[in-house]
């Protein structure tokens, strides 16, 4: 029994990554490049100076730090973000360009699009089900990492 459980749990993830791709939820813009720019939005959106660290960008998207670098420097070049380092040199930052935020939003707003008609489909409820199990499973991993 706890066998087909585990078989479903796997071809349950494999459709929803599957949808999920299909419908290209980041359309406009590069799939990492949309991902990194989520953590940056949200740290613009926190207040302050929006400035978010090469290493929580790596930690927050578990990409790789070549990828991450990668995607930045498409991001930079882009004008999407702009670089800064810190006080010791040895860490970098990134920000969003209020002026390229409207590129970005718009390929965001396709996203929450999505998130709207997943929610009508499965409900209130089970969206927030969703969210409390993939934090749990999040928040599992991390754990993990850090030991």
């Amino acid at each position: 029994m706890q066998e087909r459980l585990e078989e479903q749990l796997i071809t349950a993830w494999v459709r929803l990554t599957g949808i999920l791709k299909n419908t290209r939820i980041t359309k406009g813009m590069v799939y990492n490049e949309a991902i990194v720019m989520l953590v940056a939005y949200h740290r613009y959106c926190e207040g302050g100076d929006g400035r978010v660290s090469f290493k929580e960008i790596v930690t927050e998207t578990r990409m790789l730090k070549s990828l991450v670098n990668r995607t930045i420097d498409s991001l930079v070049e882009q004008g999407y973000l702009e670089r800064s380092e810190g006080k010791d040199k040895r860490t970098t930052f990134v920000r969003i360009v209020p002026e390229h935020l409207e590129g970005y939003l718009a390929v965001h707003e396709r996203s929450l699009a999505l998130a709207r008609e997943l929610t009508q489909i499965i409900g209130e409820e089970d969206a927030h089900a969703f969210v409390r199990i993939v934090e749990k499973l999040v928040a599992h991993q991390q754990e993990k990492t850090q030991k």
